[in-house]
């Protein structure tokens, strides 16, 4: 049976050592480099080609290989309420049966029963003795990240009116204006402007007036 995985691949085993005697165990330590877009989008994750380093043990079964793992990385993200850069360390376990294919005596693999279609798509199978951990990595991470990551749990977060952080000045604040006044607030003072400019009117006029009396005297 040809196989669609390639050997090559960091997160691809082999488990023909391993053999198919139920009960045998394989200890295996592997570090890899972060595949791309492995987390959280827009939030936090792994960053691409940063390492993973991975702790297998694989046991073989009568249905498959056992593969119990941990896997530790270091994530990178954006704090949600200040926007400053926050990094978390990751350490998580993660366990997965990869099934032997149903073949027969000719080696091909047999049709599965309809009844059993939905169960089969979640489950994984090995491919000429190989599995992939990328999708089982994938998810173990993924699961591991905080959905809203902060850079510490009493950050203050941003002023939402001019965007400054308020770590930095706890004390800053704006005067809240009360919007049903706002209207009012402006009529007051442009009535004031007009006081102050009939004022300066009527003062003027008085010069005016003084000035004309002296050349007269």
């Amino acid at each position: 049976m040809n196989t669609r995985l390639d050997h090559r691949n960091p997160l691809v085993f082999d488990t023909h050592e391993l053999g198919r005697r139920p009960g045998a165990m394989q200890r295996l330590s592997r570090e890899i480099a972060a595949p791309a877009d492995f987390g959280l989008d827009g939030v936090i994750g792994v960053p691409e080609g940063a390492p993973i380093e991975l702790d297998l043990r694989l046991e073989s079964v009568m249905e498959g290989v056992l593969v119990t793992g941990t896997a530790r990385a270091s994530a990178v993200g954006e704090c949600v309420r200040c926007l400053e850069s926050v990094e978390r360390e990751l350490d998580t376990d993660f366990q997965e049966m990869f099934s032997y294919p149903d073949a027969d005596d000719r080696g091909r693999v047999k049709a599965e029963p309809a009844d059993d279609a939905e169960d089969d798509e979640d489950r994984l199978y090995l491919e000429d003795g190989l599995f992939d951990l990328e999708p089982v990595l994938r998810d173990a991470v993924v699961l591991a990240l905080p959905l809203q990551p902060v850079c510490r749990e009493d950050c203050l977060g941003l002023c939402p009116d001019c965007g400054v952080s308020l770590n930095d000045d706890p004390d800053h604040h704006h005067d809240a204006v009360d919007i049903r006044w706002a209207a009012l607030q402006g009529l007051v003072a442009t009535d004031q402007a007009d006081e102050k400019d009939n004022m300066s009117g009527a003062a003027s006029d008085a010069d005016v007036r003084g000035a004309a009396e002296k050349q007269e005297k």
